[in-house]
Formats: structure tokens, sequence, C-alpha cells
């Protein structure tokens, strides 16, 4: 099939495309490269089967010649990724995840391509009255921006294929690790102890509890639910593990991959961070019913995510760019 990617070069987005060439698709990739790492469509860029657009999809003429009706699936990963400092740049959360998906859903709808795949985040849950959080549990207030910002995206996306006869797929994935990962707690953690392996500042109290997908797992349970015909003009999915950790765990495993024994430095409190949720855990029986099973536990995704960085420290001087710009 021919697909479209938004977000192709990030994290999820990349490994998407590699594994759509690989299963024979035809993808068209999208990345404004604010966040995005042309490194990671290097593998793509060798294949005649995919294309490359560098594109603003603020932008509503973005996807113009771009977006065509012969799209059979539009992947949309596209999105701030920064959730820690949604509060510095409020603005952000709203452009990046909820106008561009107004943006590509509005041409989507112009030019009949009719179905789209959605990256959401278990952060709409907030913090959730019902662990393990099931798709259909009832909303909390909305604890962070960047939740909320999903949320309406969330929205706008349901609302179009009810009205405009879409058929989409909403995944709310928990934190997603492995090869590329570029965003969260063990890049940060990583990049502090290869700077100082004897200290470690941690933010919270370390017992927070949260739950952990590997890419490749990631992918194969987006796949198995493109693959399903429900009849249903939207689906959402929650994507994650039977299983938890708290940050300290996380910790361990660094520590121990990377042989070191820092001095923990503990900010205190029981969330890193304001909209930070002491505990993440998905109910994902509704995805699992399509024949999906995770393959890695979260101790082999923290380790491997560990290796992968320690062997490309590029991605750290990528990321420090990025800030700087």
């Amino acid at each position: 099939m021919k697909t479209l990617v938004t977000g192709a070069a990030g994290f999820i987005g990349s490994s998407l495309v590699d594994r759509l060439l690989a299963d024979g698709n035809s993808v068209v990739g999208v990345d404004n490269f604010s966040t995005g790492c042309r490194q990671f469509l290097d593998q793509a860029l060798r294949n005649d089967r995919f294309k490359l657009y560098e594109k603003d999809l603020l932008d509503p003429a973005a996807l113009q010649g771009v977006l065509t009706p012969d799209i059979e699936w539009v992947f949309h990963l596209a999105a701030n990724a920064d959730v820690r400092h949604g509060l510095e740049h409020p603005r952000m959360d709203l452009e990046q995840n909820t106008l561009v998906t107004w943006n590509i859903l509005e041409t989507m709808r112009r030019v009949g391509a009719l179905r789209i795949a959605f990256s959401s985040t278990g952060s709409v849950y907030g913090e959730a009255p019902v662990i393990p959080t099931p798709e259909n549990c009832p909303f909390p207030v909305q604890t962070s921006l960047y939740g909320a910002s999903k949320l309406a995206g969330e929205s706008l996306i349901s609302a179009y294929a009810e009205g405009y006869h879409f058929r989409a797929l909403i995944f709310r994935f928990v934190s997603i690790l492995g090869e590329r990962y570029t965003h969260g707690h063990v890049f940060d953690f990583v990049r502090q102890l290869q700077t100082d392996p004897s200290r470690l500042a941690v933010l919270g109290n370390g017992k927070q509890k949260k739950s952990y997908l590997y890419i490749g797992d990631c992918i194969e349970a987006i796949l198995a639910a493109v693959r399903q015909e429900t009849g249903l003009p939207a689906e959402v999915y929650n994507l994650g593990t039977d299983e938890y950790v708290q940050v300290d765990d996380s910790i361990r495993e660094i520590c121990q991959e990377m042989n070191v024994q820092p001095r923990l430095e503990y900010s205190g409190g029981d969330r890193g961070w304001v909209g930070d949720s002491p505990f993440i855990f998905l109910d994902c029986s509704k995805i699992r019913k399509l024949g999906w099973r995770p393959q890695k536990f979260i101790r082999e995704g923290v380790r491997l995510t560990v290796r992968y960085l320690r062997a490309n420290r590029w991605v750290f001087e990528a990321r420090e760019k990025e800030h700087a710009s």
C-alpha cells in the first residue's frame, strides 16, 4: 500500500518508515526537522519506494500535492514530544499537537484520503481513577498541556471520522523505549552519567511508577490494528505492557548497564514536574485481542536503549543543537 508518515524523522516515525518499507509498502515521509534526525532516515533514503518532504505542517497548504487520494493510510506521528517543559512554551503543544492535526484532517477530507492512525498518549488519562486504566475510563481533569492537546487532537479525529466517514485508529502510548530514543528520563540519565558518573540528579522521589514499551513491539501493535477491519469509524487502543517499574528500578538497570554507582540526588515529591503522573499503567487487553503480544520486558527495553545511546553519542549532540536553536 501507499502510506504517508508525518514526523518521519522522529524516533517512532523513522522506525515505522523502515518497517513499512521492509514490508514492501511505498512511503511518503514528512518532517520539519525541528526535532527529527535526518540520520534516522539514512536507510529509507536509499529505497526507491520512499520519498521525503521537508514541510512545516502548521502551514495549511503544506500537504498540497503530497497527501494525494492514493494514500491508503496516514500515520500521523508528528508532535511536540517535550512533555516536561510544556509550561515554558504553552503555545507549542496547541500548535504542534492540535492545529497540525486539524490541518492534516482537512487535507485528507479535501483529497479523499480517509484512513488515519494517530499517536496519542496515556497522559490523556491524567491521574486516572482506575488502574490499570482501560480505554473507556472516565477522563479526570487534565494535568499537562501535552495531554490536553493530544486529547483535543483525538476529539477532532473522532469527529471527522463520524462526520466524513474516515477510518481512524487512535493509539494511547505509554513511554516508548529503544533504538533512536531521544526524549525522556532514560535519555537524561544516560547523558548525566556520561558527563559525571559519580552523581545522578533525579526529579521527584524515584518512586513514580511508569510503564514502558519497546519500539519494535509498538510498531507491531500499530500494524496489527491497521490490518483489522472493525467497521467502526474510530477505534482507541492502549499500547503498553502488563508490567510497570518505579523510576528507581530503571535507574538501577541503567547503572548496571553502564557499570557505575552514582550518588542519587532526589529533588523530592511524588512527581518529577507539574503534570507528571506518579502512576501510569494501562489496560492493554483490547489490543491483545487482535493477537498482539509484547516481546520484550521493560528491563530489556531499558538496557537496549542504554546500549544504543552509548553507541550513538551523536544523538546527544543533535539534541544540544536542537535546544540551542
